[in-house]
């Protein structure tokens, strides 16, 4: 039966309660407070506290307060800190799934994973982040007697700021491995998607996590982000290019660093001798997933022109059969839209394309009936670059068909946009599908699958190419990033410069013979 808003219930983990303890943990000295709404139905479920200037110039004098004694701890009782934490996330996956669907509206087959993201993290340091962190010994100029070690030392506090599209994978996995590496951290998540990283800082502070290193604090982002940047000792942001661009500037300005993950407008090819059913399967995950708000979702697929209308009508079918629905349990294919600002976004995207000559292949409506934000899964076909999804991300359940002759004229199509964030590739020939891949200007490549693979790899890199990020999360550099790289270099006997008696020049000579030999010895 397909339920209507007004047939739900919010689940009975997400109380008053609860929801009331979460939002306590904001400061919000001013008494202003911004509504969150259950997607699915527009019911308010708290007022979340609005945090001014002072109150985040404050969290961040409480974090590292809190974070000189996290650096001092040794590293091996931070970890256990996460060894913990990996269990109770693990054990609490199914109340922090209800808190993301009733402030994001996803359906919980996509809430349930996202859950899963901070305890991969978590693993994948918990193995990683002794040896990345131990001071590493290199040789020195002259061998034997000069040695130089590499020692890693925690930025401070690391201001994120968090999208609400994945709130608590981004929120709180964002932040693991800048508290395993000794920082503190100041989350700043959507007004929209606050309670399941709040969530998330209760669960760790559970574990053992230092009370006062995690702060969160909450606002619009022009309000909160000036002063969160100017306090931070490095930043971490998710979210949409233009504002990448104004962080980057902030933070240049202040001399952090800083990693943006940033938009995409990402491309999948379909080679000719693809398996259809399965690259047909992988597009709608790739176009329909998370209702189509995945920054490494797909808005543009190119097809072969010979299987061109083999990929299309299959394709059609099976968006048409989705099951869109707001419900708390696994049954729907597909959830709402973030918010009815997004749906309008969103919708003005279709109607432009319309309005320009793209054919609505099936969907292009709201779907109010369904919910207040609701949009059909939507296939187009002919939309070109002057059309507003032609060119710039849609970021909803939205997609775009294109035929292409040879492979070098897909390859160049994809290659045609700013962004450069992720790109899918399908072939029966895998080797062929790679080679055709590594052609694609992109951070993230996927061979017969849309994203999972690449951004589920923990241990390496993910991070967008050109308009789409600068940094990366992930991998070694994912934990290296929070760090500072210092160069602690030792003389054991003064050997610099001309012993007593000796010209320069002869000095100069000795040195220049030195360079050669150590060359060709494979020394230094």
């Amino acid at each position: 039966m397909t339920l209507t808003p007004l047939g739900l219930t919010r689940p009975a983990s997400t109380t008053d309660a609860l929801v009331q303890r979460l939002v306590a943990r904001v400061p919000g000295s001013t008494g202003a407070t911004w509504t969150l709404t259950e997607v699915y139905t527009g019911d308010a479920v708290v007022e979340l506290p609005q945090s001014s200037p002072g109150d985040i110039e404050q969290a961040f004098a409480v974090a590292r307060a809190a974070q000189r004694k996290w650096a001092a701890t040794p590293l091996k009782d931070r970890l256990a800190v996460f060894k913990r934490a990996h269990a109770i996330f693990v054990d609490n996956a199914r109340t922090v799934a209800d808190l993301i669907q009733v402030e994001s509206g996803k359906n919980r087959r996509m809430a349930i994973e996202e859950t899963c993201d901070p305890p991969m993290v978590m693993s994948h340091y918990l193995k990683r982040a002794a040896k990345l962190l131990a001071p590493t010994r290199r040789g020195g100029p002259v061998p034997l007697l000069t040695t130089s070690t590499e020692i890693r030392q925690p930025k401070g506090v690391v201001g994120i700021i968090a999208p609400w599209n994945f709130p608590f994978a981004t929120g709180i996995s964002d932040a693991v491995p800048a508290l395993m590496a000794g920082n503190a951290v100041v989350l700043k998540p959507d007004n929209k998607t606050a309670l399941s990283p709040l969530y998330g800082v209760q669960l760790l502070e559970e574990a053992g996590l230092p009370a006062g290193l995690f702060q969160v604090v909450c606002g619009e982002g022009p309000d909160v982000g000036p002063t969160l940047i100017d306090n931070a000792d490095y930043v971490m942001f998710t979210g949409s290019t233009a504002t990448g661009r104004v962080i980057g500037e902030r933070a240049g300005r202040n001399l952090i660093g800083c990693c943006l993950e940033l938009g995409g407008k990402n491309p999948m090819i379909v080679l000719e001798d693809a398996d259809m059913t399965e690259a047909v399967q992988g597009a709608v995950f790739g176009a329909f997933g998370n209702t189509g708000q995945i920054c490494m979702h797909i808005e543009r697929i190119y097809l072969p022109e010979s299987r061109y209308d083999e990929f299309k009508n299959a394709f059609v079918a099976k968006a048409e059969a989705l099951d869109v629905r707001a419900s708390y349990d696994f049954g729907p294919d597909m959830g709402s839209l973030v918010s009815v600002d997004h749906m309008h976004r969103v919708k003005s995207h279709v109607d432009d394309a319309v309005a320009k000559g793209a054919t609505v292949l099936c969907g292009g409506k709201p779907r109010p009936d369904l919910g207040p934000a609701f949009f059909e899964p939507t296939i187009l076909e002919g939309v070109t670059k002057d059309m507003r999804c032609g060119v710039t991300e849609t970021f909803g359940p939205v997609v775009a068909l294109h035929k292409y002759g040879t492979v070098d004229e897909a390859v160049a199509l994809a290659n045609d946009t700013d962004y450069g964030l992720n790109a899918s590739v399908w072939g029966g020939d895998v080797d062929a599908a790679c080679a055709v891949a590594s052609r694609v200007e992109s951070g993230n490549l996927n061979i017969n699958d849309i994203l999972a693979t690449a951004y589920a790899s923990k241990g390496t890199p993910s991070g967008g190419l050109k308009s789409s990020g600068v940094g990366a999360r992930h991998g070694d550099q994912g934990l290296l990033k929070y760090t500072d790289a210092i160069n602690m270099a030792v003389l054991k006997k003064q050997v610099m410069g001309p012993r007593r008696g000796q010209t320069y020049e002869k000095y100069v000579e000795g040195m220049l013979s030195a360079l050669k030999m150590m060359r060709r010895f494979r020394i230094r």
